[in-house]
């Protein structure tokens, strides 16, 4: 019988046993031990679910495997456990991708930052980590995410010297491949949206919490090395491709309110058209297009935010901070080509 404490680590996986020894020794080494494991398979083929029993027979209490007979999904898989964790009581979810390995303080780096600012009375609803790549920690992979008026969801610090990277600050979104969310706070925002099933999922829920007054930081003392992409198989693929650009049209029809929608409509086509000349060059037009069309296509019938009671304040600083950041998006897209030179 499992026994949940406050944070319930929760880990989908698909076809990921040969991330799994690496994952779960970092979480056998970790400061302290104030969490449980929950494993979200999605009707893996490999070894997985083999791996997984075997940590279940070391540590019966303290790991746990829900089965799905089919993949599901990331955005079904996580809500399952976040689920779970708040019927068992947990007052955290810690989403965690298989593909990393954790600092020995990880753990109790982002519970302390999240009961500091709570303690303040800060409406808290996630935090993100500081994510290194794995196969050089010394580069960034992810320092929580943007969102800019384009519509383009982007990395903060990607490739750049993790160094540059230490102070803790509000971001728009958490990367949901290392993060940590307020169970109470999802129950005022609902869970992740399952008809996106994997990709921007995230920014989705975290442009939610943003309309409902929730804050989502950056917390850089908690450190994850990440292999990125590790599931899917790479940056790019046609799957992932239509999938981002579907879940896009998603994004911006259920988060924005219609005077927004209005207000921006050129920039989200001049979006959409940049985008699809750079999918086009990258072999993946047809992918970006289709997708594109399915996100039009189906976009009513994607539940949207509750926008009653919104202070046009909040609308006002969303959409300022949207603006600005095209201009981040435009500095570290020169900055990864400077380093590329």
């Amino acid at each position: 019988m499992l026994k949940i404490m406050k944070t319930c680590i929760i880990i989908p996986n698909y076809n990921g046993n040969h991330f799994l020894e690496k994952c779960m020794l970092a979480l056998e080494n970790q400061s302290k031990h104030d969490f449980s494991i929950l494993f979200v398979d999605n009707d893996s083929k490999d070894e997985s679910i083999k791996s997984i029993k075997s940590y279940m027979e070391k540590e019966p209490e303290r790991v746990l495997l829900i089965e799905n007979e089919e993949n599901y999904g990331f955005a079904k898989a996580v809500n399952q456990g976040i689920l779970f964790a708040k019927e068992a009581g947990a007052r955290y979810a810690l989403l965690l991708n298989n593909d990393t390995e954790v600092d020995p303080f990880f753990v109790e780096k982002l519970v302390e930052f999240m009961e500091e600012r709570e303690a303040k009375g800060e409406k808290v609803f996630a935090l993100s980590s500081k994510m290194v790549k794995m196969h050089d920690p010394r580069l960034m992979d992810d320092a929580g995410d943007e969102l800019c008026v384009l519509g383009f969801p982007f990395q903060r610090g990607l490739e750049d010297s993790e160094k540059n990277w230490n102070t803790p600050e509000e971001v728009f979104s958490a990367c949901a491949g290392a993060a940590l969310y307020s169970i109470d706070a999802l129950e005022k925002t609902g869970l992740f949206d399952e008809k996106h099933f994997a990709y921007l999922e995230d920014v989705d829920i975290s442009f939610r919490a943003q309309l409902y007054g929730y804050k989502i930081y950056f917390c850089p003392e908690a450190v994850c090395k990440h292999v990125g992409s590790g599931t899917s198989g790479g940056k790019y693929s046609n799957f992932k491709v239509e999938l981002s650009a579907r879940n896009s049209v998603f994004l911006l029809y259920k988060n924005f309110p219609l005077f927004l929608k209005v207000l921006n409509f050129i920039p989200f086509l001049l979006g959409f058209c940049i985008k699809a000349i750079y999918f086009q060059k990258k072999g993946y037009g047809k992918a970006y297009r289709k997708g594109l069309r399915i996100g039009f296509r189906e976009r009513k019938t994607m539940k949207q935010a509750d926008f009653r009671g919104i202070p046009l304040s909040r609308y006002l600083r969303i959409e300022a901070r949207l603006i600005r950041n095209c201009f981040v998006y435009l500095e570290e897209r020169k900055r990864r080509k400077r380093l590329k030179l």
